[in-house]
């Protein structure tokens, strides 16, 4: 029937309900990458949580299976959502198994997937892009591809040991710029920092060795296509990296304060780099 959201909705109450699979057992991070992987029944498709989150998506050309909402909702959903989509209304134990609080942002939507352009496609057209190197934390990685958009990046290049940045807390923490953001997979490092070299970028390792010369001090042509690379939170980049990587370069850091969040690290150096620069 037709709800006050404007929109007709099938009402879902058990958490077992098979209409509702692909929304269901997200938060086991092992099931999900088997449920992701060839073959699995999640193949193809991601999450997208969060009304901005969705647009976006949307937005940005991802379309859209199947929309789950709070049954308690009442807010409209979305234009930009087709009238032809389905739209569950979740009962609070469908909501309890999918978010493990009873709560959740509104509406989820399961979204296709598109394929993932190879690292060449998105380095020729980028004059900036964030190379990341065993980040593995989404929250991380949907903060960075945040800040790399808002401060000017055109490209984000991953290793394979990366997360997912179409996993559901990346895309969210990423408030949906995860989605305007160019990305691909790189292959194995040293060999992945090849292809960024081989298309004409300046390799910039951000690190916080004090033997490192200051971010403040890099001077770049006008020209000059940069690739800053960052490693994981804790561990950073490895030996092998920042021995590829002709530039180092840290963030001066007042007090015993050792290091930033990679993610922190990641929006200063993309402004400072980004200083005077179209």
């Amino acid at each position: 029937m037709e709800e006050p959201i404007g929109r007709q909705t099938t009402a879902v109450d058990d958490p077992d309900d098979p209409r509702i699979a692909e929304f269901t057992g997200l938060r086991d991070h092992d099931m999900r990458r088997r449920r992701e992987a060839p073959g699995g029944d999640l193949e193809g498709i991601f999450i997208a949580e969060g009304d901005l989150v969705v647009e976006r998506a949307i937005e940005a050309g991802y379309e859209v299976r199947s929309v789950l909402i709070d049954a308690t909702r009442r807010a409209p959903i979305p234009a930009s959502v087709s009238r032809d989509t389905t739209v569950f209304a979740a009962g609070p134990k469908v909501v309890l198994r999918i978010t493990g609080m009873g709560v959740h942002r509104g509406m989820m939507a399961v979204m296709v997937r598109r394929a993932v352009p190879p690292p060449g496609d998105v380095l020729s057209k980028a004059t900036r892009v964030v190379v990341l190197e065993g980040v593995v934390n989404p929250t991380n990685l949907g903060v960075i591809a945040r800040s790399a958009v808002a401060l000017g990046a055109d490209g984000l290049l991953l290793d394979p040991t990366c997360v997912d940045p179409l996993y559901r807390r990346a895309s969210r923490v990423a408030m949906g710029e995860v989605f305007r953001l160019p990305y691909a997979r790189l292959p194995r490092f040293p060999d992945g920092l090849e292809v960024v070299a081989g298309a004409g970028f300046s390799l910039l390792a951000l690190t916080p060795d004090p033997t490192a010369g200051s971010i403040d001090e890099v001077t770049l042509a006008p020209d000059e296509k940069v690739a800053l690379v960052l490693g994981a939170e804790g561990a950073g980049l490895t030996q092998s990296t920042l021995g590829r990587v002709g530039r180092r370069v840290r963030i001066p850091i007042h007090g015993d304060v050792d290091s930033l969040n990679v993610a922190a690290a990641a929006a200063i150096a993309c402004f400072v780099l980004g200083r005077g620069r179209p």
